[in-house]
């Protein structure tokens, strides 16, 4: 099932991450409450560069997403960067930025292979130039 699932944070601000992730109880309702958010993961395109990067870290932040990932697919390698709320929880301090294998235990143990993505973006760009 896919859908556009927005998070509700006030009467301004409804952002739709990339990829959420949230609390079972609210599985299927849209908008979701923010507080039920336990990670937001933005992909930065062309146009969203400035925006995920900055705008929607500080409105998740205010709001208490407790983790935000940035995947970035345009550089030459893909890149993620991994925020955490910083003492006080208005705020994100960076706890990684890699294009390696990403290991992280927050909001649970997970890992990305990086270097996989990278091969099979850069294949699937290959085969739009043909």
């Amino acid at each position: 099932m896919s859908f556009d699932l927005s998070m509700r944070v006030d009467r301004r601000n409804e952002p739709r991450p990339d990829v959420v992730v949230i609390r079972r109880r609210h599985a299927g309702r849209s908008p979701a409450p923010v507080e039920d958010a336990l990670l937001a993961v933005e992909v930065v395109s062309p146009t969203s560069t400035f925006r995920d990067m900055y705008d929607k870290a500080k409105v998740y932040a205010h709001a208490g997403v407790r983790s935000y990932w940035v995947v970035d697919p345009l550089q030459e390698r893909v890149t993620l960067t991994e925020y955490a709320l910083a003492a006080g929880g208005r705020e994100y301090e960076q706890i990684t930025h890699t294009e390696d294998l990403f290991f992280t235990e927050l909001p649970w143990k997970a890992s990305v292979d990086l270097p996989a993505l990278t091969v099979r973006r850069d294949g699937l760009l290959a085969t739009e130039g043909e």
